[in-house]
């Protein structure tokens, strides 16, 4: 693969690791949705976010099935319509595969912009099926959460990447 210029080559990332992270974000959502806020529509889906991280990557590690599994997750936790979230969730891990080659050319900010669009698309998806169902318009404070998922891709992208990270100036006692 091409790198561009002043970019640092990772070392892989560990499947323990990768899933540690994953729980690890289904844990703080499931806080969030407990604590003093409890159902607030603006609240970010740390685990949306931390899906589409490594969808975009380790696509061959955290897919589709991946996805899949934790929307189930999330909607037993959530009590919402079994495969809302499981829906929303695949679609995020489809399109982030997709796009997985195209993000790592951009900066971070760029980057934002684009998970911005997957996590609107994915929170207007279980918009529809919670209104399809019945459910109420949570009102336009729903479509805060995706731009604070946004807001918080630096963040996560820089702490689950600093793992793979080399030694900026390696030597014989620190082979790595």
């Amino acid at each position: 693969m091409i790198m561009r210029p002043g970019q640092q080559l990772l070392l892989p990332a560990k499947p323990l690791f990768i899933a540690f992270s994953l729980l690890a974000a289904l844990v703080l959502n499931m806080l969030l949705n407990v604590s003093i806020w409890g159902h607030a529509a603006w609240r970010p889906d740390v685990l949306a976010v931390v899906l589409v991280f490594w969808g975009v990557n380790q696509p061959g590690r955290v897919g589709v099935i991946v996805a899949f599994f934790f929307g189930l997750l999330m909607d037993i936790h959530q009590g919402a319509l079994l495969g809302q979230h499981a829906l929303a969730y695949t679609l995020l891990g489809f399109f982030a595969a997709v796009i997985h080659r195209r993000l790592m050319w951009f900066d971070l900010v760029s980057q934002a912009a684009h998970v911005l669009g997957l996590l609107m698309a994915s929170q207007l998806v279980t918009l529809l099926v919670r209104m399809a169902s019945g459910g109420q318009f949570p009102g336009w404070s729903y479509f805060l959460a995706p731009l604070l998922g946004a807001a918080l891709w630096p963040v996560v992208h820089s702490v689950l990447l600093a793992p793979q990270r080399r030694a900026p100036n390696p030597d014989k006692n620190r082979p790595i």
